[in-house]
């Protein structure tokens, strides 16, 4: 470049910040491989025939710097007109505590982990989850939670299809109360359908329970803010031999008596108004508590207290860990992860406030609603329930319900449109203006008469027997220790100190993506034009979010060769679920219900399967071959088989076993052929972007990680995006909104509670696309692959490289097997996991897609100087390994085998072992400049299931660790 150039050039630019490897370190490793160019390397490994021939149209071709982008979405942000939104309707404003939106919500320590499989080094997120599910459990009255869901409207699916599953799906009828949220509606409807059940909405105080109906869902408070006793209908639902679900509002319950002591067997909600902003619709955590004898039932991850080796308290992932893995077509669901991050961010607001401080929240709202129902009253106007919490529907004819939104619109205020006329949902943000200001909206003249402060005399905001709480809420301590900012903030990092993340070193999971989450990125998602958006707002108001969305689409339909895009999918495995259920729209619409079969690779993701039987599919697994790939002549055989009721083939591309298959266009026409369509699981897109495109060669329909390849963090297990792109013939079954206009004209339904899932995210994606640029996007690809074969070839000669493609080359990851090494030396998988923890390391993806190996994926943000040290450490852990096959270390104590070795035992006064205290701590040199410390020994997974703790232990517990 001229000096010419880079005068015009900005000096910030992105491509050579998130590229880990310099030009002279991608020189070394393409020299190590014998191979002259990047061009070179990935034209030898992806097939020939499907190897993209056009540059990608992303962008004007203009190379802009950080800082102007940045400017550039400022300007888009700007089109968001955020007002005061009172729409409710799950959704609320709130106050995010600072202390918790910097440490937390805007701190990689605590955005960049990943899923807490490896429990060792993860127990600062997994102690805030056990926060989260004892906050849940207190107060919805139910023993057992969960560590967050999605949204409310999936939770309620998950609520639908847990019931139904105790049930032994003998029965088919579900009832919702017509007082429930209309996204939460269609969501059930939505999952229900494939799956054969009967959803009826209706007023479940006139139900008549026939046998068939195996599950009733209320809302309390009711979307449009009623309070009813459920005691007589909980009764009654068990009598039939029926359960009963309870949508809630965390806020509410700390004033009102709790499901689980009225009777509800599932309670489930949101917990957005716990500090996180409304994102126009996400991410937020959901959450779902239950009974203790319904716990093999409870989708989702749960986090449950246990003990290391060494008998101190360790938390770990309980239960369903890898059910999907272990269960693939029988899971009970086909969530994978869900919303981390926000349930730590809820959980954190419960601890900094407190019971007294959540309950003198609740009881201002609640007082600021008795207050203005009041003024309301006064005034005239009928109200449709006598007790609500915070929510009023004004009961007004079509005429007046205009003039009063008229009215409120040039107040700028967003009131929620009724069957009965205007509801509105007063929060955390509310004062006394406000309440004056809505008499005046609703009221026009004669409201501006009213005094707040008159009216306030003898309210009388207290709830009958019916509703009132008597029973106490967060008693532990954690949940009253914290309230001073100095120690929240305290709390919040020793937490994040006991947790390895980005932040520290490299996460290579295989299939998983961990790359570079810049700080560029991730900005603009505090940003107030884009927190502040309630997501039902009308559409004029959210101008840039529309911008951002449409660019979005088009981008990723462009990167994957496909014509339309839905953002909808708030995850991955709800991508492969909302993707399968396009097939199942496009078939049914063209009269062939009869197609219903899915093939599925035997090496997929668990999901997969869990996902084709939501949708209603039965799973045909087919066989792959000894070089991992799909084995063609089973694959035929089986397609030709049901050629006349098949619906799908799910297909991960490269393939789990970290190679391009040279016969992916060939698997795509025979899946054609016998009139079945082609789901392709974009988990491994990250080695596709610029150099193939699934819509080229011959997919339907494929989801994205937004989480992995377009550079969302993962949050620590969520959030995460998983849109779908599909074929122009499959465009009309996208997903609607009751909400929104979007989706198609013949659409599936609607999968998630907002309308573009959880957009407040998005700007993530799109700084990430827009800075770099088609041809910094391939370059991506190019170095993350060529990172993959240069530590593949690095570590070769000490672990077999269980497979690859032309060449001997591997795609963006690969596998070592370690299987063989058990029978030499005793050494497990697990052992050298835990190994990796004393040299700073998150172990690679353990036993998947083959059991007893380790999968790897660099990505292209790691340097040749962190790929150097993860292998070294890899190469010294076969030293150790050699060192037991020979004798030199006992077969039973050694470093591999007591790994992980925490500080607390390396400095004890005795030190058993037979090996230094300087080999277990420090067994390589850049130890020495910094070090990680697990904060427990291995984890006894099997002691935690057999004594199942998922809520906060009792301060003896920490007194005796300590």
């Amino acid at each position: 470049m001229s000096k010419t150039d880079l005068l015009f050039e900005p000096h910030d630019t992105f491509v050579r910040r998130h590229i880990g490897p310099s030009d002279s370190e991608i020189d070394e490793m393409l020299a190590s491989l014998g191979v002259e160019s990047l061009e070179a390397l990935t034209g030898g490994i992806v097939p020939r025939d499907i190897q993209l021939a056009k540059p990608l149209a992303i962008g004007d071709g203009r190379v802009r710097g950080e800082q102007e982008l940045l400017d550039e979405l400022r300007h888009i942000a700007a089109a968001n007109d955020v007002r005061r939104s009172l729409i409710g309707c799950g959704y609320y404003g709130c106050i995010t505590p600072p202390v918790i939106q910097r440490n937390i919500l805007e701190n990689p320590g605590w955005y960049t982990q990943y899923t807490p499989y490896q429990a060792e080094i993860s127990q600062g997120r997994l102690e805030a989850l056990v926060n989260f599910q004892t906050m849940v459990a207190d107060l919805t009255g139910l023993p057992l939670s969960g560590a967050s869901l999605l949204d409310e409207a999936t939770a309620a699916a998950e609520a639908m299809a847990m019931c139904w599953a105790i049930g032994r799906h003998k029965r088919t009828r579900f009832v919702v109360d017509a007082d429930t949220h209309p996204q939460t509606v269609a969501v059930i409807e939505t999952r229900a359908a494939p799956l054969g059940i009967d959803v009826v909405v209706s007023d479940v105080a006139k139900l008549e329970l026939s046998d068939d109906v195996f599950g009733v869902l209320v809302s309390y408070p009711g979307s449009c803010g009623q309070l009813r006793s459920f005691d007589e209908l909980a009764s009654a639902v068990h009598d039939a031999g029926a359960l009963l679900c309870c949508a809630t509002d965390l806020l509410a319950l700390a004033l009102l008596r709790p499901p689980g002591e009225f009777g509800a067997d599932i309670a489930f909600g949101s917990s957005q108004r716990f500090g996180v902003p409304l994102g126009f619709g996400g991410p937020h955590a959901a959450f779902l508590s239950t009974r203790e004898e319904f716990k093999r039932q409870m989708p989702g991850r749960i986090i449950g207290a246990s003990r290391d080796a060494h008998g101190h308290l360790a938390y770990r992932l309980a239960l369903q860990t890898r059910e999907q893995h272990i269960r693939r077509e029988r899971a009970t669901s086909n969530i994978c992860t869900a919303q981390v991050l926000l349930a730590i961010m809820a959980g954190m607001y419960g601890v900094y406030h407190g019971p007294r401080g959540l309950r003198r929240i609740a009881e201002r709202v609640h007082g600021m609603t008795a207050l203005l129902a009041r003024g309301l009253r006064e005034l005239g106007f009928q109200l449709s329930a006598e007790s609500f919490f915070d929510t009023l529907e004004i009961v007004l004819d079509d005429g007046a319900a205009k003039a009063v939104t008229a009215r409120a619109d040039a107040q700028r205020l967003n009131l929620r449109r009724t069957e009965r006329g205007l509801a509105l949902s007063l929060d955390e943000l509310t004062n006394v203006d406000e309440v004056e200001s809505l008499w005046r909206v609703v009221g026009a003249e004669r409201g501006a008469g009213l005094s707040a402060r008159e009216l306030a005399t003898g309210i009388d905001r207290a709830y009958d027997a019916r509703f009132a709480r008597a029973s106490e809420y967060l008693t532990h301590e954690v949940f009253n220790s914290y309230h001073a900012e100095h120690e929240l903030l305290r709390y919040i990092t020793r937490l994040q100190a006991r947790d390895l993340s980005l932040t520290t070193s490299m996460i290579p999971l295989g299939s998983c993506t961990m790359k570079l989450n810049a700080t560029s990125e991730m900005l603009p998602v505090t940003w107030a034009d884009f927190g502040g958006l309630h997501p039902f707002v009308p559409a004029e108001q959210a101008g840039g979010y529309a911008r951002l969305c449409a660019d979005l689409e088009r981008w990723l339909a462009e990167l994957t060769g496909f014509a339309a895009t839905s953002l909808q999918p708030n995850a991955g495995a709800q991508g492969e679920y909302a993707g399968l259920l396009v097939i199942r729209a496009y078939h049914h619409d063209r009269g062939a219900t009869e197609r219903d079969v899915c093939l599925i690779p035997v090496s997929a993701h668990g999901t997969n399967p869990a996902s084709a039987v939501m949708a209603g599919m039965k799973v045909v697994i087919v066989n792959c071959d000894e070089h991992g790939n799909i084995d063609v002549d089973d694959l035929r055989a089986k397609a030709e088989k049901h050629r006349d009721s098949l619906a799908a083939l799910m297909v991960t591309y490269p393939s789990t076993h970290g190679v391009f298959e040279e016969r992916i266009a060939e698997i795509c026409q025979l899946v054609h052929d016998n009139g079945g369509q082609v789901y392709m699981d974009g988990a491994n897109m990250n080695a596709q972007v610029g150099l193939c495109r699934p819509g080229d060669y011959g997919a339907d329909v494929c989801h994205l990680n937004l989480h992995k390849t377009f550079c969302i963090p993962h949050g620590g297990g969520g959030p995460g995006m998983g849109p779908i792109c599909v074929a122009s013939h499959l465009a009309p079954y996208l997903p609607s909104h009751p909400l929104a206009a979007l989706g198609g004209d013949k659409s599936l339904g609607t999968v998630s509670a907002a309308p573009w899932g959880s957009p407040s995210i998005l700007p993530i994606p799109w700084v990430y696309i827009a800075l770099m640029g088609a041809d910094g996007l391939r370059r991506a690809t190019e170095v993350a692959i060529l990172n993959a074969n240069y530590m593949a070839e690095r570590l070769r000669p000490h672990y077999p490289v269980l497979y690859s493609g032309r060449g001997g080359r591997v795609a963006h990851e690969f596998i070592i097997d370690l299987r063989e090494l058990k029978k030499s030396s005793g050494v497990t998988v697990d052992d050298v996991a835990k190994r990796l923890m004393d040299f700073g390391f998150h172990a690679p993806t353990m036993s998947f897609p083959v059991a007893g190996t380790l999968m790897v994926e660099p990505t292209e943000s790691e340097s040749k100087g962190e790929l150097d040290r993860f292998c070294e450490a890899m190469i010294t852990i076969r030293e150790e390994i050699r060192a037991i096959e020979a004798g030199e270390l006992d077969r039973d104590d050694n470093p591999l085998r007591n790994a992980p070795h925490t500080a607390q035992v390396v400095t004890a006064d005795a030190w058993p072992h037979p090996y230094s205290r300087e080999q277990a701590a420090y067994p390589a040199p850049w130890l020495r400049q910094h070090k990680f410390w697990p904060p427990v020994g291995r984890v006894d997974n099997a002691y935690g299931d057999r004594n199942l703790v998922c809520t906060c232990p009792p301060i003896e517990a920490y007194e005796q660790d300590a």
